[in-house]
């Protein structure tokens, strides 16, 4: 089964540890299902398992992790409060439960990244198992050194794999599965990007009248772009204080910064309505504006038929620029997204076109200027709102779906004591109090349990969200994507040259769609992936790809229609209905 240096590294065999412990192979056992008790006594609770069914789930554990006991296993993620419990409350308990010494990682996600990618260059094991965004499912699946998760079920892992798993529970499972139709991640923790606003404010009667005497409509959750920038203008310069306090109507950030590329690969071209329809990304165009023509990659200008320097791409990054000189606090465009993401919180900021739900225990600490004394708070999140160029069967925001993943440079024998693991931070005996935790579902099950209705009041809007029928339009970055690090890292440098007004929109979009090409084009001439490699359009007038259907779309006359809104409560409902 396991292969023979596997065999050498771990060379004390079970028997010979009992041996020297004087403890039967019964009192063993007794030991380990006594840990599982006391851990679904004192820890995995609530769960959407009995606690019977909990004692079962673990006891297959403890069983399938026999081969594996004494051994080391290194598993690495990035730096979020969801990982951080599974490093420091998970990897005990799962160590105590199976006698496998697990070491759970914490880096922060670009050096995740490089690490993963030295690993796969090398094919040197740095680590047994990797939570990594699915985002680099086009990568995972081309290069050929990524384990199938599917093939891994089916094959050496058939024994390890846990009866109890439910792929099919795993709300975000069509993230990690490639054009192939195997799963390549499995889902360890997802949160998405969505519109947050100040609910206080919004239901004032002396706003809402100032409001719809000015722009003729109600103030109230932005459909579009055009009320979303209404409202960001009433707020800033309006309103201006509230309280005595001066007030922003918009929060983004712009300094020259790798955060500033997530900004815009996550989400905003597709807010804006850049792409093709399709779900979970658009095809043959996606929000990255790279087109596939059979699974290849054949160009993201828009002279080879892409969309990442198109109108819809230009008038997205012209918003984003406009928008933070006017309507957001001065210090915003010095700003990283880490620097960013708690202003929101201080009190001043009306709304936010794109606010990441990992940063919902945060906002929702006693205290804060955005908490209410009883608990709740005075904010929502509700669905982004789209831009002009977008079209119903598109995706509206992203979802960073944290993901394991294992490589084939990984020695067996180690690769499933961490699948092991992967397993157990992600089985129904432990998922929903992880999800109370971090607020990083991954389990439809979890999402409908009676913890998460009892906990939604004090949630912001996130248990409705996740309960809805609009969660689908809310993806990762998808298959089109052929080597996410190598692509991703080019885009924050571009787009800063747009934020601090060195380039225009289009001149830096220009920029990156033509560098974005001659990556593509070298991964073609290197042949070095697997299966779906580049092969890339020649150029020609972009007038061409204008005239066919689709993306690249051609400037609109107008990209400001009528300002849209909808009331919160409204949307709510509208959401119950359609759960019915």
């Amino acid at each position: 089964m396991f292969d023979k240096n596997n065999k050498l590294r771990h060379s004390v065999s079970l028997a010979a540890m009992l041996a020297l412990s004087g403890l039967s192979a019964t009192a063993w056992a007794d030991a380990y299902e006594d840990a599982a008790k006391k851990w679904i006594g004192s820890e995995f609770k609530p769960s959407t398992l009995t606690a019977e069914q909990q004692l079962e789930e673990l006891k297959w554990f403890i069983k399938a992790s026999e081969p594996f006991r004494g051994m080391k296993i290194n598993v690495v993620s990035e730096t979020i409060a969801t990982h951080e419990y599974e490093s420091k409350v998970l990897a005990k308990a799962f160590s105590e439960i199976t006698g496998i010494k697990l070491t759970h990682d914490l880096l922060q996600e670009g050096d995740v990244v490089e690490k993963l990618q030295t690993q796969m260059q090398s094919d040197k094991n740095i680590y047994d198992g990797w939570v990594n965004d699915s985002d680099l499912i086009g990568t995972h699946f081309r290069y050929g050194k990524t384990e199938s998760i599917t093939d891994l079920m089916a094959n050496e892992g058939k024994d390890y794999t846990s009866p109890t798993l439910d792929i099919k529970d795993f709300i975000g499972i069509s993230f990690t599965t490639a054009p192939d139709g195997k799963i390549y991640q499995l889902p360890d923790q997802q949160f998405a990007n969505l519109y947050w606003f100040r609910a206080d404010w919004f239901e004032r009667a002396d706003l809402k009248a100032r409001f719809k005497e000015k722009y003729g409509y109600e103030l109230g959750v932005p459909v579009n772009w055009s009320a979303y920038e209404d409202i960001a203008k009433f707020f800033s310069e309006d309103v201006k204080e509230i309280d005595g306090k001066r007030v922003y109507g918009h929060m983004d950030y712009g300094k020259k910064d790798p955060s500033l590329g997530w900004r815009f690969t996550d989400a905003w071209f597709s807010m804006a309505g850049g792409g093709d329809k399709g779900l979970p990304n658009g095809l043959p165009v996606d929000e990255w504006g790279i087109r596939v023509e059979d699974c290849h990659p054949v160009g993201s200008s828009v002279t080879r038929g892409g969309d990442t320097n198109g109108p819809a791409a230009v008038f997205a990054t012209t918003k984003y620029v406009d928008w933070m000189k006017k309507y957001a606090p001065p210090e915003a465009a010095g700003m990283t997204f880490s620097e960013s993401g708690p202003v929101p919180s201080q009190g001043n900021i009306a709304q936010q076109i794109f606010w990441y739900t990992a940063f919902t225990a945060d906002m929702t600490k006693p205290g804060l200027a955005v908490m209410n004394a009883d608990g709740t708070p005075k904010w929502r999140m509700a669905p982004s709102p789209r831009g002009p160029y977008w079209e119903e069967g598109m995706k509206l925001g992203y979802q960073d779906v944290g993901s394991w993943t294992f490589m084939k440079s990984t020695p067996e024998k180690q690769k499933l004591a961490a699948w092991l693991y992967a397993q157990f931070v992600t089985s129904k005996t432990v998922s929903l109090k992880k999800t109370i935790v971090g607020l990083t579902p991954i389990r439809e099950s979890d999402i409908n349990s009676q913890a998460m209705t009892d906990l939604a009041p004090k949630l912001g809007g996130l248990v409705e969200f996740y309960r809805s029928p609009a969660r689908v339009q809310w993806t990762p970055t998808g298959t089109n994507v052929p080597d996410y690090p190598r692509l991703a890292q080019l885009w924050w440098s571009h787009i800063a040259e747009a934020a601090s007004g060195e380039k225009t929109p289009q001149q830096a979009l220009d920029g990156l769609a033509k560098d974005q090409d001659a990556i593509m084009t070298r991964l073609e001439r290197s042949k070095a992936q697997a299966t779906c490699a580049p092969k890339m359009n020649p150029e020609r007038d972009a007038q061409y790809w204008f005239d066919q259907p689709g993306a690249p779309k051609p400037k609109l006359a107008n990209e400001k229609p009528k300002g849209e809104t909808v009331s919160y409560n409204e949307l709510l409902k509208s959401w119950e209905a359609a759960r019915k």
